[in-house]
């Protein structure tokens, strides 16, 4: 019998700085509705799905943006996603801060079940950007500021039928971010995103922002025979304009659902978990092809270092 799980990505439009919890809790729970009624069983929303993007904003102490944080979950403003997910019997994803009770603090992914548990949870790996105010900037992107690296690495959960792994926006242009999921045998990747267009570094790569965004998630998923499932926070939100385009990709590499906007839009397929049999069996059959012993350099250096 075929292992299909029908999934949809919840791409979101801007969150204004203003807009509450309740009012974003609505608007998830509008996708989550139209969801349930075609037929998805699970629904993928996208990084810091609750909130504007935060790390835009410089404050001096960086306690200064605490009310952007989730200090449990489900908390009295979020419950009532996880009730109406268990009551229409449909799974989510979801990604927001997380400010723990030792004052950490991490961008996070949680993967519930669609009888309302959580099954699964992640801490973002690669945070991007900066960690100190630089006003040069037509904003300033200070992930690195509100948000610590996580260790705890890639992990994968039995859920949905399959096995299913989760990232978080910069992660997707990592490959070891697949590879150490497909060597758990990741079936399907769920990754949420908020980027913007522009770049400050080097704004010659605005053009390619796209191209970029689905290059780095086909290949993961091609090179590791699994679903990847890629959720923007899109539009112009506080006057910065982020990439849309999410999209569903089967193992193959292909794009077979996109979104035509950049606002609140679900897009649906159906995700045959034993397709990814068809490239972990073959091309990309890692007990038979894989040479760990050549590849050192890998984990054990960070930065380049030249050949004399």
């Amino acid at each position: 019998m075929t292992r299909s799980v029908r999934v949809g990505a919840a791409q979101l439009g801007p969150i204004s700085k203003d807009e509450t919890r309740t009012q974003v809790v609505d608007r998830l729970l509008r996708l989550l509705a139209e969801a349930a009624s075609k037929g998805v069983e699970l629904v993928v929303y996208p990084e810091l799905a609750l909130t504007t993007f935060f790390p835009r904003w410089y404050t001096e102490d960086i306690s200064g943006h605490d009310h952007y944080y989730e200090t449990e979950m489900p908390g009295p403003q979020t419950q009532p996603l996880f009730d109406e997910a268990k009551r229409l019997g449909v799974g989510f994803a979801l990604g927001y801060a997380e400010l723990t009770s030792e004052g950490e603090r991490f961008n996070t992914t949680i993967l519930v079940e669609r009888d309302g548990t959580i099954v699964g949870h992640y801490r973002k790996v690669h945070i991007p950007g900066h960690a100190d105010d630089e006003p040069w900037r037509p904003f300033q992107h200070l992930e690195r500021r509100y948000f610590q690296e996580s260790n705890e690495g890639f992990s994968t959960w039995n859920a949905f039928g399959g096995v299913m792994g989760m990232a978080t926006c910069n992660d997707r242009r990592w490959p070891e971010t697949y590879r150490e999921m497909g060597l758990q045998g990741v079936e399907m990747i769920m990754i949420g995103y908020n980027t913007p267009i522009h770049y400050a570094p080097d704004p010659g790569q605005n053009a390619l922002q796209g191209f970029h965004n689905h290059l780095c998630m086909q290949a993961g998923a091609y090179q590791n025979g699994t679903w990847v499932i890629g959720v923007a926070k899109g539009g112009t939100e506080e006057g910065v304009e982020s990439l849309a385009q999410s999209a569903i990709i089967a193992p193959s590499g292909q794009i077979v659902a996109q979104a035509v906007t950049t606002a609140d839009e679900l897009i649906v397929a159906d995700a045959n978990l034993d397709w990814c049999s068809h490239y972990k069996d073959t091309l990309f059959n890692f007990e038979t092809y894989r040479r760990p012993e050549v590849y050192q350099r890998i984990t054990n250096q960070k930065g380049v270092i030249l050949n004399d």
